[in-house]
This record gives C-alpha cells, sequence and structure tokens, in this order.
C-alpha cells in the first residue's frame, strides 16, 4: 500500500525521498525491520493474552529430559509469525506483483489451515487435531492454486538462457531471448546445462508433451508443497528448531530469488531470468523478520510455541518460494533439515511395520523419531534400536544449534549450485 502510494505521490508531485520506495532494497530492509518489531514487542502482548486464554500446549510424556517443564507454555504462536509477515508485505510490496500474491495466499490458506488444528487440539481437547486427511485436501488445493496459477496467468513468464560460445568452447557472455514464454523449465543443481523442461519427458508425445508437461509440473507442485509443509511440521519439536531453520532457509530463498530477477545477476550466474521475482524479495525480508522475532520468545526455553499454525504456513511458504523461482529441484539440499526429519519417521514406521510382520516383533533404526528426538534419549535406555549413538543424551540447546549449522552449511551449499555445474 506504502509502495502504491509513495510511487504515486512521487510521479505527481516529486516528493523528496519518494523515488527510495521504487528500491527494492530500500523496502526489504523496511519489511524486515517493521516485521522485526512487530514480532518482539507486539508478539509479547499476544503471548500475555494466549496465557490469559490458557490456550498451553499439551505434552505427552516421552521420557525426554525437560519434556514435562513444557507443559502449558502457550501454543499457536504462528500467528504472531502470520502477522509479521503480512503487515509489512502488504504495506510495502507490489501489490500488482503475482508474485508477491501467491505467497499472501500461501501464508492465509496454510495459516488457517494450521489455526483449526491448532484450535481443534487447544480448545475440543482433541489431541489429534485436525484429521489427516483434511490437512492433505488443504495442502493439496494449495498446490492446486499455485500451480494452475503459474500455467494459467500470462505475468508468469521466463526468459532461457542463451549460451555464446568463443573459438575455445568458453561461454563468453550469456543472453536472453527478447520475447517472454510460458514454460515448464527448471532448474537442475550440479548440471552443466541445467535447465529441465518438464515437457522433455513427454517428447514422443509431440504437440502434447507442453501439455503434459504442465500437468506433471501441477503434480510435482502438490507433492512439494504437502512434502515441506509437513516436514516443518515434524521439525517443530525442539524450542526455536522450526525458527531458525525457517530464517535460514528464507535468507537463501530471498537471494535466489532476487538473482533470479534481475537480469545483470541472472545473465552473470548464466541462469533463467525470470521477470517480477525480485519484488518477492520484499516478502523475504518480512520472514525473515519474522521469524527471527518469533525466535526472541521461541528460543530455548520457550515462552510459545508456534504450533501447526506456524509450522505449517513457513513450510509451505518455503515451498512456493523455491516453486515459483523454478528452483524445487533444491529443496532436497536447502531444506536437507526438514528432509531428514521427515524421511527418519517413514523409515521408521516402515521398518517397525516389516519387522513386525516379518519377526512377530517390531523394531527400530532410531531410539526415537522425528530425528531430533533421537538425539535427546538415552542410548541402551531399554529401546530396541539398531542406532544407539549418541549413548548420552544431547541438551535440548546442543542439538537446536548443531541442526541450525547444518542448515547453514546446506544454505551456502544451495547458493553455489549456481555456480558449481
Amino acid at each position: 500500500m506504502l509502495y502504491h502510494l509513495f510511487h504515486y505521490l512521487d510521479k505527481i508531485f516529486d516528493i523528496p525521498g519518494g523515488g527510495l520506495f521504487n528500491f527494492i532494497s530500500f523496502r526489504t530492509g523496511l519489511a524486515f525491520i517493521l516485521a522485526l518489531l512487530l514480532s518482539t514487542m507486539f508478539g509479547r502482548r499476544i503471548i500475555d493474552y494466549l496465557q490469559k486464554q490458557q490456550i498451553g500446549e499439551t505434552i505427552r510424556d516421552l521420557g525426554l529430559e525437560g519434556q514435562m517443564s513444557k507443559k502449558g507454555t502457550p501454543t499457536m504462536g504462528g500467528i504472531i509469525i502470520i502477522i509479521a509477515i503480512l503487515i509489512p508485505t502488504l504495506l510495502l510490496a507490489d501489490l500488482s506483483n503475482i508474485y508477491v500474491l501467491l505467497l499472501i495466499i500461501t501464508t492465509v490458506w496454510m495459516g488457517f489451515i494450521g489455526f483449526l488444528d491448532d484450535y481443534i487440539k487447544v480448545f475440543r481437547k482433541n489431541k489429534e487435531g485436525l484429521k489427516g486427511r483434511f490437512k492433505i485436501v488443504g495442502q493439496v488445493g494449495l498446490g492446486l492454486i499455485v500451480g494452475l496459477t503459474m500455467y494459467l496467468s500470462p505475468n508468469i513468464v521466463i526468459r532461457e538462457n542463451i549460451e555464446v560460445r568463443g573459438d575455445s568452447q568458453r561461454v563468453e557472455s550469456v543472453n536472453y531471448s527478447k520475447h517472454d514464454i510460458k514454460s515448464t523449465k527448471s532448474t537442475i543443481p550440479f548440471v552443466k546445462n541445467n535447465n529441465l523442461n518438464y515437457a522433455d519427458i513427454f517428447a514422443k508425445a509431440g504437440e502434447k508433451a507442453q501439455d503434459y508437461g504442465w500437468i506433471l509440473f501441477v503434480l510435482v507442485t502438490i507433492f512439494i508443497v504437502t512434502a515441506v509443509s509437513n516436514g516443518a511440521n515434524l521439525t517443530d519439536g525442539l524450542d526455536g528448531l522450526a525458527t531458525g531453520s525457517s530464517a535460514i532457509m528464507g535468507v537463501t530463498l530471498g537471494i535466489l530469488a532476487y538473482v533470479s530477477g534481475n537480469v545483470n545477476y541472472a545473465g552473470y550466474l548464466n541462469i533463467m531470468y525470470l521477470p517480477g521475482t525480485g519484488e518477492m524479495l520484499v516478502f523475504a525480508g518480512a520472514f525473515i523478520g519474522a521469524t527471527i522475532g518469533f525466535l526472541w520468545y521461541n528460543s530455548y526455553p520457550a515462552q510459545v510455541f508456534m504450533g501447526d499454525t506456524g509450522s505449517l504456513t513457513l513450510g509451505g511458504i518455503i515451498a512456493v518460494f523455491a516453486i515459483v523461482t523454478r528452483k524445487e529441484l533444491l529443496i532436497p539440499i536447502l531444506c536437507g533439515v526438514f528432509f531428514v526429519e521427515s524421511l527418519s519417521v517413514i523409515l521408521q514406521v516402515g521398518f517397525f511395520k516389516f519387522t513386525k510382520k516379518r519377526f512377530g516383533e517390531g523394531r527400530r533404526i532410531f531410539k526415537m523419531t522425528p530425528l531430533h528426538h533421537h538425539f535427546q534419549k538415552q542410548g541402551n535406555s531399554g529401546i530396541q534400536a539398531i542406532i544407539q549413538h549418541p549413548l548420552r543424551a544431547l541438551p535440548e540447546s546442543k542439538i537446536v544449534i548443531r541442526f541450525w549449522i547444518v542448515c547453514i552449511i546446506l544454505a551456502a551449499i544451495t547458493i553455489i549450485t549456481l555456480k558449481i555445474r
């Protein structure tokens, strides 16, 4: 709103300093600061309100150190994150930008699903929360919205990078076609000619190949939205773990969006130019500010939990951000923490069911899942698990910081994949 207002005032009255709002970097900095202030200053009031309403977390005794001390800690704190993201974005971003609109829809959509889940747990006293099938329907619905919008919107286009080679076959420069095109192309990490066209998979289909490519792209979008949002939800089990990890991912995605939306940086990195994605950096600034500000209260020992209201929202935003910047194939690297947490649960459940059917007794790979709980559990504590290391339970704060370090390493790898091919 302020972006459009100052753009109008600067155009009509030529107000000194009004042109600053034309710069993405300036608005991103403001969005970050405003989100940080909202989540820290007004976050305290929301936490106090949650405490007065006795909206506390119900804790199951899993035999983990310090676990029961969390009982009664206010939950549904994801509301703080959502507010701190939306207000700066609505004030400072270009609301005519289709990418920004998709991210706003994602925030509201996933926030609503998470809020319903938390509401049922807290107020209906149903520990199961929103039934899994309804969560899946909501996630699939968002995936359809994003995928179909990318297919139908004339504003979501690409310009493919065209290499100009010299006599030595070395890339001398990178050019872009004069016209924007609709395409199902994406980025493949560690590959020299790193543009993958989903339509090429159906090359034998002839004229129908592009249509089939879009169908596959929409299906991939649905899968990624569902997987990443659930991965973030599983990761939200220790104080500050999901929040800090999401902030690191947000920084990385902001960088990817900016370089993809800037023709000079895109040309230097020899990647696809995506007109309009640079505006997503303003949203990324709000996202980073909101998560860091929330971490003020969510770090160990947590004064508030984000609940599914926050975790599903953060996961959905990260997924959509990666998809619209055509970097969805980088998600296993960037979201490696979410990926491993989800994989640990899948392997644990699958192995337990297999061994129970085969041997009549279920066996485990890890002491406990999701993976962060494995490190909290004492080794050789009566649990028959293949992996008992570490034998000594690690303090919660140490586990969280080590996971953050891993997340930073993965973020760095994600960025350098743009040049390492």
